[in-house]
């Protein structure tokens, strides 16, 4: 993927999170540039969180364990991301919703890492 297309992926993944901060209780995002930050930080962290537990562990695998992971990466995001908060229940539903938009929208490079 060239590095348009990951600007596009970022961009549009703040936009998500921006909409998620909207609608979802206890979790927020203070801004667009907040949102990048946190789009960037969230990626990293799940990278970070399959590089040791393996690819089961990621949100994209669609399971329980992908959302709860899915939810402690959030969480734990809003700590390193200065305008973002999020509550446990918060980051769960965040994780939630997110999982929900990403079927409609998808944000992650899907197809190419199965073209490795």
């Amino acid at each position: 993927m060239n590095v348009l297309g990951h600007v596009v992926r970022f961009i549009v993944s703040a936009l998500v999170l921006l909409f998620v901060g909207h609608i979802v209780p206890g979790f927020r995002v203070m801004g667009f540039w907040h949102a990048i930050l946190a789009a960037i930080v969230i990626t990293l962290l799940g990278m970070a969180m399959e590089a040791i537990f393996g690819r089961r562990i990621s949100p994209y695998g669609r399971g329980i364990i992908g959302f709860i992971c899915g939810a402690v990466v959030i969480y734990v995001a809003q700590l390193i991301v200065p305008g973002m908060h999020a509550s446990i229940l918060g980051a769960l539903l965040a994780s939630l919703v997110i999982g929900i938009i990403d079927l409609f929208v998808p944000t992650s490079l899907r197809g190419s890492r199965h073209e490795e």
